[in-house]
C-alpha cells in the first residue's frame, strides 16, 4: 500500500488527490491521509503531496467540468470535517465523481458516495447549529465579537451568512480551538485570519455596559422559566452542551446551572 499524506486544507487535499490519482499504481494500492494524524502503518510506503497552484487547479477543474459545481461545494464543505480519514473519503468519492458526473449525488447507494454525503451533512448541521447559538458582545472600539469552539473548521461558513446579517457592523468571529478568525468591516468585505496565539482572544474584552446587559438577559432568562416545567433532559435535546460554553445565557452560573436552567419542555 501507498500512502500519500497532505497537509489539512481544501487546496492540500486536492493536491493529494492529483497526486495519488496520477500515481497509477491503481485506486485500491493507494490511501490518502491528513499528514500527522494516526499511528504509521506497517509495510506501507508513505509519499507527501506537494502543493501546487497547477494540481490545484487541474483537479479543480475536472471537478467543475465533469462533475458540476454541486459536488465541488460538497467536497470543499467535507474538507473542513475534523474526522481524520476525510482526505481518503474524499478521494473514494471523486472517483465516482468523475466517472458518472453530476448525477453522482444521487447515487447513494454507493458506500463511498453515502460516507461523503454524512461527512458534509455534519458539517453543515454544526454550522446552522452555531449560527443560531452564536451570541456577539460589544467589544472595544464598536467591534462585535462571538467566540466559538467547533469540532469542525466551520467558521468560513458561517461568515456570509453574518456579513449579510450585518453588513453595517464590524464583527469578529473568533475560533477558539483552531486560533482562527473571520474578520468583518462595516460594508466592505470578510476574511479569515489564522493567528499566532490566544493575544487576539484576550483583546476581544466586553465594555463595562455590555457586560451590564448581559447580567440583565442571564437574570431575565432564569426568571421566566417555569420550575415545575424544568425538563433538562428536553432542554438538551433542543441546545446540546457544547454549544453552550460560549452563550450569555449560561456563563457566570453555579457549576451545573447550565444544565438545570433555561429552555423548557
Amino acid at each position: 500500500m501507498t500512502i500519500f499524506t497532505c497537509s489539512d486544507t481544501f487546496e492540500g487535499i486536492l493536491c493529494g488527490v492529483y497526486d495519488a490519482w496520477m500515481s497509477r499504481l491503481g485506486h485500491d494500492n493507494v490511501c490518502l491521509e491528513i499528514e500527522n494524524t494516526g499511528n504509521l502503518r506497517m509495510f506501507s510506503e508513505y509519499r507527501r503531496a506537494e502543493e501546487t497552484e497547477d494540481k490545484f487547479r487541474k483537479v479543480t477543474d475536472a471537478i467543475l467540468r465533469k462533475a458540476g459545481q454541486q459536488v465541488y461545494e460538497q467536497v470543499y464543505c467535507a474538507s473542513l470535517s475534523c474526522q481524520p480519514e476525510k482526505a481518503d473519503m474524499i478521494y473514494r468519492y471523486l472517483i465516482y465523481a468523475l466517472h458518472f458526473g453530476r448525477g453522482v449525488t444521487d447515487m447513494l447507494q454507493i458506500p463511498a458516495v453515502y460516507e461523503l454525503f454524512r461527512l458534509k451533512r455534519r458539517v453543515c448541521n454544526e454550522t446552522m447549529h452555531l449560527i443560531e447559538f452564536i451570541r456577539f458582545s460589544q467589544a472595544g472600539k464598536g467591534i462585535l465579537a462571538g467566540i466559538v469552539n467547533p469540532e469542525n473548521d466551520v467558521i468560513v461558513m458561517m461568515a456570509p451568512h453574518f456579513a449579510d446579517r450585518l453588513r453595517g457592523e464590524n464583527w469578529v468571529i473568533y475560533d477558539d480551538r483552531r486560533r482562527k478568525a473571520a474578520v468583518h468591516q462595516a460594508m466592505g468585505q470578510w476574511l479569515m485570519i489564522q493567528l499566532p496565539d490566544d493575544t487576539w482572544k484576550e483583546r476581544l474584552v466586553k465594555s463595562s455596559d455590555q457586560e451590564t446587559f448581559e447580567e440583565l438577559w442571564r437574570t431575565f432568562y432564569k426568571h421566566i422559566a417555569i420550575e415545575e416545567r424544568r425538563n433538562p433532559l428536553c432542554q438538551r435535546s433542543h441546545l446540546p452542551l457544547k454549544y453552550r460554553p460560549y452563550m450569555t445565557e449560561f456563563q457566570q452560573q453555579a457549576p451545573g446551572a447550565a444544565r438545570e436552567d433555561g429552555l423548557r419542555k
